[in-house]
C-alpha cells in the first residue's frame, strides 16, 4: 500500500500538502508526510481533520539517524518527497561543522527515527 497511486493528497487552504488518504475497506487510512500510518481505518471527513491536527510542525522536530557503525547521529528533515527524505546533521547552528547530508528512501525508514529524550 505505501506509495500506492491510489492515495488522496489532502492539502490546506494554502495548497501546502500535509499527506494522504489511503482507501482502506469502507474509510480511509491516514498517511503523514514521512510515509506513516497515522490512523486506523477512519471516514472522510476524520481522515481530513486527522491531516489538519498533525500538521507539518512535526518535520521541524529533531530525528536521528542510525548510521552504518550503529551510533545514532542527531539529523533535521531538509527536504522530502514521495521518492526521498533528506535529512541533515543536526548541528545546532554551528559554523565549524562539517555538513553532513543523508537522501533516504520514502517511507521513513526504520533508521530515521524522532529523536528520543
Amino acid at each position: 500500500m505505501i506509495g500506492s497511486a491510489q492515495w488522496i493528497e489532502h492539502r490546506r487552504g494554502d495548497g501546502e500538502l500535509l499527506g494522504w488518504m489511503a482507501p482502506e475497506g469502507d474509510g480511509f487510512v491516514v498517511i503523514d508526510l514521512l510515509g506513516r500510518t497515522r490512523s486506523d481505518e477512519v471516514d472522510w471527513l476524520t481522515a481530513e481533520e486527522t491531516l489538519e491536527e498533525i500538521g507539518l510542525g512535526f518535520l521541524a522536530d529533531p530525528f536521528e539517524l542510525r548510521l552504518s557503525d550503529g551510533r545514532w547521529l542527531p539529523v533535521r528533515i531538509a527536504e522530502l518527497s514521495p521518492e526521498s527524505i533528506r535529512v541533515t546533521r543536526d548541528d545546532w547552528g554551528a559554523a565549524d561543522i562539517e555538513e553532513r547530508e543523508f537522501s533516504l528512501p520514502f517511507p521513513i525508514p526504520e533508521v530515521l527515527r524522532p529523536k528520543l529524550n
